[in-house]
């Protein structure tokens, strides 16, 4: 959403965004901050930042985190939010009491638990649409069915009511935990507008308890994320078997075989097909895409019309071209392939630039670790890289040129070049059958020794 469609909802100047994430993870039996557990292959923060900013950007986010949780202070952080830590846990009235000077200068706050990973963003918007309209002090989202005002947790207030009442909450003496909940009584008695909106789904509201309840949670959003993509023209052949993550996006006409992991912020163009057992992450892939079965690949975009696989891995930081093909069991780390580079089999290419129509064996090695440093080799445009070769880098192979299969190359090979680097063949005629005869007779004086 752009800060011109923000600006309409409520502007960065007059409205924040409070996320309460400072569950420890108690209740799940962990030692991983809640806020940092995962569903749809997001964090929950992650999720709670995604609903935040169709409201605000970074800078008007307050994140409430636990005192000396490191990682989701920098989870918050790298997101560019601002940061308020909770010294001691007593409920979300508590949590957002600490957040008072962070907030104290806006005209309106929304405050979203980090535990509602099925939240929509156009729900939160419907929140805070209505709360101005109402021009309420307080407005409660609800789940339909629900009259509890405790459940599940989402509030709008204005600024200037939430602040006069916030140091009068009470705390519960059975749990020593200051609910939020609360502040509707106050305000009612003080003659606040307090008004309701019902989300349309009640399961925006499911919260996570328990691990099995959070894994409850995963599959609905995937299976949500699922449907999406095929009613947007994807096919997808038994979508339960399937893991794909909810920032996801595939275009229409490819199809996703049974038992493929599409994850992070993987990007498949048209027409692809992703054959089965295959894994992507944070990829990018052109149209007309072919992934045989059972391909690794990670943070690297491939062009259009390429074919990878079957068994084949990409680490991150690889360039594929248009029509590349690479084959069974060939390793990419930080590779760029240019339009029509082959590498069938068996090869591994790190650290390497390598031109349009190129050919590689199988076999052949790219040495870019010399034990310190990482070098890179290129292989320029239209060269041909025999079986089992070995090129140690820095190490440039030129247009065109050709270099012996099993060749160690260590010098630069000239463009149209023929590179040999191997011991010469010696030929001694017999001397097989002259072993196999020597051996003979040996083994026959063993057994007269024995007599």
């Amino acid at each position: 959403m752009s800060e011109q469609e923000r600006s309409g909802q409520g502007s960065a100047s007059n409205l924040a965004v409070v996320i309460l994430a400072a569950g420890n993870g108690e209740h799940l039996k962990t030692r991983r901050p809640e806020a940092l557990h995962a569903v749809g292959g997001k964090t929950l923060l992650a999720h709670a930042l995604t609903a935040a900013q169709c409201l605000v950007a970074a800078p008007d986010i307050v994140v409430v985190v636990p005192t000396g949780e490191t990682q989701v202070r920098e989870a918050a952080e790298s997101a560019g939010c601002k940061i308020v830590e909770l010294a001691e846990r007593q409920g979300r009235g508590n949590a957002l009491q600490s957040a008072r000077r962070a907030i104290d200068s806006y005209e309106n706050i929304v405050v979203l638990p980090a535990d509602l990973p099925l939240l929509r963003p156009e729900t939160v918007a419907k929140l805070e649409r209505s709360h101005r309209a109402e021009k309420a002090a307080m407005t409660i989202l609800t789940a339909p069915g629900i009259a509890d005002e405790t459940v599940p947790g989402i509030y709008a207030f204005r600024a200037d009511a939430l602040l006069k009442h916030l140091d009068e909450l009470p705390a519960d003496r059975a749990r020593g935990e200051v609910s939020l909940a609360d502040m509707a009584v106050l305000l009612r008695a003080a003659d606040e507008a307090v008004v309701k909106v019902v989300m349309n789904d009640g399961e925006e509201a499911l919260q996570a308890k328990t691990i099995p309840e959070l894994v409850a949670l995963d599959a609905k959003l995937r299976a949500a994320t699922a449907s999406r993509l095929m009613g947007a023209g994807v096919t997808i052949y038994r979508p339960e078997t399937c893991v794909i993550d909810a920032d996801v996006e595939v275009a229409a006409d490819t199809v996703i075989e049974p038992f493929v992991q599409l994850l992070g912020n993987t990007k498949i163009g048209a027409a692809c097909r992703i054959r089965s057992y295959s894994v992507l992450e944070s990829c990018t892939l052109g149209d007309n895409v072919l992934i045989r079965p059972s391909c690794m690949l990670t943070e690297s975009s491939i062009a259009e019309g390429a074919d990878i696989g079957p068994f084949a891995r990409m680490r991150m930081g690889c360039e594929v071209g248009e029509k590349v093909h690479v084959g069974n069991f060939v390793e990419l780390k930080k590779a760029k392939l240019q339009r029509g580079v082959k590498a069938g089999h068996l090869a591994y290419l790190g650290d390497a630039e390598i031109g349009a129509d190129v050919n590689i064996g199988a076999g052949v090695i790219t040495c870019n670790y010399d034990g310190v440093r990482k070098h890179v080799t290129q292989i320029g445009e239209g060269a041909f890289v025999g079986s089992d070769s070995t090129l140690v880098a820095p190490v440039k192979i030129g247009a065109g040129a050709y270099v012996g299969a099993g060749s160690c190359i260590t010098k630069e090979v000239p463009a149209d070049a023929l590179a040999l680097a191997r011991a010469l063949q010696v030929v001694k005629e017999g001397w097989a059958a002259e072993r196999r005869a020597r051996r003979k007779l040996e083994a026959a004086a063993r057994e007269d020794s024995k007599r």
